[in-house]
């Protein structure tokens, strides 16, 4: 009899490595040491999930190979009671800011509930014939990109009512630094729900195990969260999603430019939306000094971009390699800084919605560029709330550190 069982623990365990050496993501040898995603570790989290009632917070990013989560969990029998949307939507079609409607997939019959439409968190109603959330979004490291905000918001409600999570890991493409203002609560909104800089160098599974056990979420609540983690990954690497996280996030040069040049958002500059090279170039119809020019234009995932069918002068980034944006380690305000002193008329260059407040997560960042203070001056500013951050962010690190 312990024969017997013994060889149907070992039957079992190579039928379970196969299963899951079916789904190895095939790397991209031109990256560097690419990583497996949790997605991939498929018999560490099919056991947890067998007869629950699953809900999934997914888009276009939750791939194993070129198959979706979905249709992954729908072939080993998951119940997938409801499927949950960030910003840009399932399909990861929809503009910045866009409206998304809640509907049912053609494809599958499963409801898709858009946490970016009506409501950004789900409700009780939401959750009552669920019960685990199970969350797979390739996320980018910065803190005004909103999957982050989204993931906080399901976290809270599954902890209000006693829901479990389950966090399938990502790489972070920006998670080999930490830099930016910390914002400030005056500020706390989509764009930023803690107090973290611009961008934080943590995983999306760090993450979150942060904002709970730190106590971030509303009431302290907590939930049952579970993170799978990544393989062969580390915060040194560099790693390029195989897939375009949102529509004006099209290749790695955009991610990791990303943090630098989308504070280009709350000013009166276009940022590059409507052109192929979006958070890649940017400029101004009246800015002379530029050496590119370009056109936005209405296109597929910017509708209505900023300074729409007016020839803007600026710069085009595309020559700067991985290798030499990776090698800043930093947020970049050079364009920034430079636009602002060459600019002629100065007194639109932020918008009148203080957008640019929200983006950096103060009021003091806009009046030391009004100021004249240069960009040492400016990060130093930074440099005491970054400091503490990176004490509580240690804690909650899952991966080898830059560091």
């Amino acid at each position: 009899m312990i024969f017997i069982k013994l060889f149907f623990c070992i039957f079992s365990a190579l039928i379970s490595h196969k299963n899951e050496s079916k789904v190895r993501w095939n790397p991209d040898p031109k990256v560097v040491n690419t990583p497996y995603p949790g997605a991939y570790s498929v018999a560490s989290y099919l056991p947890k999930l067998k007869n629950k009632r699953v809900a999934l917070l997914v888009n276009q990013t939750s791939l194993l190979n070129n198959t979706h989560l979905v249709d992954t969990l729908r072939k080993n029998k998951i119940n997938i009671v409801k499927i949950f949307s960030p910003e840009h939507g399932f399909r990861g079609q929809a503009d910045a800011g866009e409206h998304v409607s809640s509907s049912i997939d053609s494809a599958t019959g499963i409801p898709l509930v858009t946490l970016y439409g009506d409501k950004r968190k789900p409700g009780a109603d939401d959750l009552k014939d669920v019960d685990i959330v199970v969350f797979d979004i390739q996320d980018i490291g910065v803190r005004f990109y909103t999957y982050i905000a989204t993931l906080s918001l399901v976290l809270e409600s599954c902890g209000e009512n006693h829901k479990s999570v389950m966090i399938l890991d990502r790489p972070n493409p920006n998670g080999y630094y930490v830099d930016g203002p910390v914002i400030e609560k005056e500020y706390f909104g989509f764009l930023g729900l803690h107090p973290v800089p611009v961008v934080y160098g943590m995983t999306i599974g760090e993450y979150g195990k942060m904002i709970m056990n730190e106590g971030w979420l509303k009431n302290k609540v907590k939930c049952n969260l579970t993170v799978i983690p990544c393989t062969q990954y580390d915060h040194t690497m560099t790693y390029e999603p195989p897939v375009k996280p949102s529509p004006n996030i099209p290749n790695l040069r955009a991610t990791l430019l990303y943090p630098s040049t989308c504070f280009f958002e709350g000013t009166t500059c276009s940022e590059g939306r409507g052109t192929t090279l979006p958070f890649i170039c940017f400029g101004h119809p009246k800015y002379t000094q530029g050496d590119y020019t370009f056109t936005p234009a209405s296109i597929p995932g910017a509708k209505s971009p900023k300074l729409l069918n007016q020839k803007c002068n600026g710069y085009n980034l595309s020559l700067l390699t991985i290798d030499s944006i990776r090698s800043w380690k930093r947020i970049n305000l050079y364009w920034l800084l430079k636009m602002y002193k060459e600019l002629k008329d100065k007194d639109p260059f932020f918008l009148e919605n203080n957008f640019f407040n929200k983006l950096a997560g103060n009021k003091t960042m806009m009046a030391m560029i009004k100021e004249g203070k240069s960009e040492d001056q400016i990060r130093a500013a930074w440099k005491p709330e970054i400091n503490k951050f990176k004490m509580i962010r240690k804690k909650y690190l899952i991966y080898k550190d830059f560091e």
